[in-house]
């Protein structure tokens, strides 16, 4: 199960509303969000959450994941606490900051879920899955060198690939009016999809559910 949840993008208010900073806005419109108490430790901001807690503060946020007006089921290998971590780092070295919260509190690198923008897929698009390439995300390959396989769960959010335009300073570039509308709606969606990956026994189950969605279908 999913014990760590990393949110990478750069630190700074210049960058806040940047496409690199895809995830740090999506965990900021997390209806939980307000219940994370973020510290700064492990080279980053981090907050967790009492497993029981998450349970029944997605079960109020997420009525899709209640049968019969029962909250969902807390699973039998469910970790003790979820944290939520923003590393601090700036993006290229992110993986330092998910390496010491893993080796503090003995996370392996298939119960960590890194969330990040991602060129490959327009704005409109999420997805979950677990493990393979990088696509040439420095984030990424940097927690792949601390952690010493590419084998966590990633939640990318498509923020487009434009042909040429410099893609540092397109990554750096805010999102359009039309685009910002538009990943609300995503974030929304995702939010959901996050909510039952962390919910999980098994989230390798959820990938091929999650593997791509259009939130404009």
């Amino acid at each position: 199960m999913i014990q760590l949840v990393a949110f990478l993008g750069n630190y700074g208010r210049e960058y806040e509303k940047t496409r690199h900073n895809t995830a740090w806005q999506f965990a900021d419109s997390l209806p939980f969000y307000s219940r994370l108490n973020f510290s700064t430790k492990f080279q980053g901001q981090i907050a967790s959450l009492d497993y029981s807690d998450f349970v029944n503060l997605a079960s109020n946020e997420y009525p899709e994941l209640s049968k019969k007006g029962e909250g969902p089921n807390i699973p039998k290998n469910a970790p003790s606490k979820i944290f939520f971590l923003k590393p601090e780092t700036y993006m290229n070295l992110s993986g330092q900051s998910i390496g010491e919260v893993c080796n503090f509190y003995k996370i392996k690198p298939e119960e960590v879920l890194v969330v990040h923008d991602e060129l490959e897929m327009n704005p409109g698009f999420f997805s979950l899955k677990f493990s393979g390439g990088l696509a040439g995300h420095n984030g990424l390959r940097s927690t792949k060198a601390v952690l010493n396989t590419p084998d966590f769960f990633r939640l990318r959010f498509g923020i487009g690939k434009p042909a040429n335009v410099n893609i540092a300073d397109y990554v750096l570039s805010n999102f359009s009016k039309d685009e910002a509308i538009t990943m609300s709606l995503v974030y929304e969606k995702a939010g959901l999809c996050l909510a039952k990956t962390l919910l999980a026994s098994d989230p390798s189950r959820l990938t091929q559910q999650w593997g791509k969605v259009n939130v404009n279908a």
